[in-house]
């Protein structure tokens, strides 16, 4: 998809791979792949796809990990550079080990914060990673090479690489990325169960656009995240309904001099907030 095609048209494009063999349960998706140059062989398995590859990225939602690292498991060696792209870690880390064994030491968690809303291998560039942070989220069985060869291949494609135990990028993830697309799922929910929902729709305009971008990403791979991280996601729900909560008082109680300054506050601190590498 986007994340792992992306992926592999920078490695090819900073040169440290010679071939990228790749693999899709969905024949049409590799197909484009091969069209694109993103892959250059199709492997028949996943299977297929690691035997005898130095470095294996699993790009798939963070849900089917566990089938996937089963899928893999014999043909990974203790020289395979194994890293994943996903969204959520404690749940990763524990399907890694769990279907590893020894090897798990050649697992190296990985989150790069890019993306966009769309999906699809389709919408695959070799720049989606440039100048953005990557979280690395190495364990007590993660070996110290293979850590390092993480951070080595994320830096050469121009990242800046950080490193969090799989539990407080959970925490963290689940306040400034999964939070803000749950808001935005359940707005659009909230919009589209009104009768009127073609008309509002039809009225909105740039500040709904931004507000709701998020709210068009790829389904299957957002459940996914959100089950996976429920606990951290619903800690942080709780705090933002504390805080509409109370501008919805303040609203009730014709309290503009409150609202007004609590508008100040939170519009002061995003205007002089800009994301990693900008």
């Amino acid at each position: 998809g986007l994340m792992g095609g992306s992926l592999a048209l920078a490695m090819k494009r900073a040169g440290l791979v010679r071939r990228v063999v790749g693999y899709s349960k969905s024949p049409s998706t590799t197909q484009r792949a091969l069209q694109m140059g993103v892959i250059d062989v199709e492997a028949p398995s996943a299977l297929l796809a690691v035997s005898g590859a130095d470095v294996v990225v699993l790009a798939v939602p963070v849900g089917a990990m566990g089938a996937t690292f089963k899928s893999i498991r014999h043909l990974v060696s203790d020289k395979t550079l194994l890293i994943d792209v996903g969204s959520t870690k404690q749940d990763v880390v524990l399907a890694a080990k769990a279907a590893l064994g020894r090897n798990a030491s050649t697992f190296v968690p990985c989150h790069p914060i890019a993306g966009s809303e769309m999906s699809g291998v389709e919408s695959a560039r070799a720049d989606l990673y440039a100048g953005k942070r990557v979280i690395l989220t190495p364990t007590e069985e993660t070996s110290v090479h293979h850590l390092e060869r993480a951070r080595g291949l994320w830096q050469a494609l121009g990242c800046q690489v950080s490193l969090m135990s799989p539990k407080a990028h959970d925490d963290a993830y689940a306040a400034v990325s999964h939070l803000p697309h749950l808001i935005a799922f359940a707005y659009m929910e909230g919009i589209l169960g009104q009768e009127e929902r073609e008309h509002l729709l039809d009225l909105a305009g740039s500040g709904f656009a931004d507000f709701t971008r998020i709210a068009a990403s790829e389904p299957k791979l957002w459940r996914d995240v959100l089950l996976a991280n429920k606990a951290a996601l619903l800690e942080q729900s709780r705090h933002f309904q504390r805080a509409l909560h109370q501008l919805e008082v303040l609203l009730n109680t014709d309290n503009g001099d409150q609202l007004q300054k609590t508008i100040a506050r939170v519009s002061t601190v995003r205007s002089a907030w800009k994301p990693h590498g900008k």
